[in-house]
């Protein structure tokens, strides 16, 4: 049940992020992963980033947001949170550009 919330979290903050539903950009679904153990968890999402983006500053926010959400809505404490990016999805208009 933790690791749905945090994969919600993670679509809300990508959604933020993006300033569109992640979907309409061809990002996947993000996955999450969590570990509880006596009152506290460690979290990790994997997900998709459209492409450009600040990966390090994107990253960080997508965490804290994580982070804060699934502490307030599950009164764990996070022992740790981590991100990681599956892959950069590039905007329609690159790929137009795209010579090939």
């Amino acid at each position: 049940m933790v690791a749905r919330i945090a994969a919600r979290a993670a679509q809300e903050a990508l959604n933020q992020v993006a300033g569109e539903p992640p979907a309409r950009l061809g990002l996947g679904q993000p996955r999450s992963t969590a570990t509880v153990h006596q009152g506290s968890a460690r979290l990790t999402v994997s997900l998709d980033l459209p492409y450009p983006v600040d990966i390090q500053r994107t990253g960080d926010e997508i965490r804290r947001y994580v982070a804060e959400r699934v502490a307030h809505l599950t009164g764990l404490d996070l022992d740790d949170t981590a991100v990681s990016v599956h892959r950069l999805v590039p905007d329609d208009s690159l790929r137009r550009e795209r010579v090939h």
